[in-house]
């Protein structure tokens, strides 16, 4: 018998899901090698935790979506991709590790398709995207649930498999929301799919809009990095012009060759070090000397006095800022 499912869907698809991201060793910041602490094993168990309760999450969403539903064997040259691309690449070492475990114990979770609504006897994928390619490089068939989705539902689907996992970094959920708008979703149907509120959603959807989308897909996914990073990213290439030379570099073959989170951090470091020198200029005095410099950034001004060039003059300005701030605001009406 249906029944209504996490989102609002009579019954649904797919079980729990393969482990597609395989663990990876992180450092923990401010803690050196080898230095460990009681708070930190406490801080691991908690991490560790809310991991298993995040998969836990995601296994029951699919427990749900897939009850009452049959699974089949399909061949995987006759699925097409999802409308909506939500994520910005997968390592290879992630892949072959998914690929790996599906060889060695089979594919013990199927994957979410429609019937594709423009091509006859073929199908798209809601979710599961990396087991059908790795399915693809293993040969045979690929265990599918097939559902007669809207476009609505899928994306719903996909978004809310995703949620549950915690599985997109910040870029890719702003980006995946951003596309979904340019679609033509209305921001409630986005809301759903990607988990957060109007607010949060405007302000993912207002950092895609500044930023050109070759810039973001030549980072990748830079899951370290969430959005005041992105943000001050933003800032950088506006302020200055300094998109061309943006686009230049990361088309570079050494950039590219970078990981996601180390391409982020070097055209970062790039942009900041090119504002610095375009926002610096020596003063050229009557006399031919240069006894002032001048630095400008998004919010100040800042004056450096030579004390070789002109013994004293930074003392003889102070005493008169008095005199020359009443001489600008008569200046200016202010």
């Amino acid at each position: 018998m249906a029944r209504k499912n996490l989102i609002g869907i009579s019954d649904s698809s797919a079980a729990p899901l393969d482990a597609e991201r395989p663990p990876v060793e992180r450092p923990i910041a401010g803690l050196t090698p080898g230095h460990r602490t009681n708070a930190l094993v406490g801080g691991i168990t908690r991490s560790l935790t809310n991991i298993t309760q995040r998969v836990e999450r995601a296994e029951e969403l699919e427990r749900q979506l897939a009850q009452g539903y049959a699974i089949v064997e399909l061949d995987p040259e006759l699925i097409d991709a999802s409308f909506v691309v939500d994520r910005l690449g997968v390592t290879p070492e992630a892949q072959a590790a998914l690929v790996e475990q599906i060889r060695d114990h089979g594919q013990q979770v199927p994957i979410l398709v429609r019937p594709h609504p423009e091509a006859e006897n073929r199908y798209q994928v809601a979710y599961g995207h990396r087991r059908l390619a790795a399915l693809r490089e293993i040969g045979g068939k690929v265990k599918a649930v097939i559902r007669a989705l809207s476009d609505e539902q899928l994306v719903i689907s996909q978004g809310q498999e995703n949620n549950a996992r915690t599985d997109l970094s910040f870029i890719e959920r702003a980006l995946f929301a951003t596309r979904l708008e340019d679609r033509g979703f209305s921001r409630e149907t986005i809301m759903s799919a990607i988990g957060v509120d109007k607010a949060a959603l405007s302000k993912m959807i207002t950092v895609v809009r500044r930023l050109p989308v070759e810039i973001i897909e030549a980072i990748g996914a830079a899951p370290a990095f969430g959005r005041r990073r992105w943000i001050e990213l933003a800032d950088r290439l506006e302020n200055g012009g300094r998109c061309a030379k943006a686009l230049s570099h990361i088309r570079q073959s050494a950039f590219t060759e970078m990981d996601s989170d180390r391409r982020f951090e070097k055209l970062f470091a790039l942009l900041t070090e090119t504002r610095a020198r375009a926002g610096v200029e020596a003063w050229l005095a009557p006399d031919r000397t240069r006894p002032v410099r001048i630095r400008e950034s998004d919010t100040e001004t800042t004056l450096a006095f030579s004390k070789k060039a002109a013994p004293g003059f930074a003392e003889f300005v102070r005493q008169r800022l008095d005199a020359l701030y009443l001489e600008y605001q008569q200046e200016t009406g202010d």
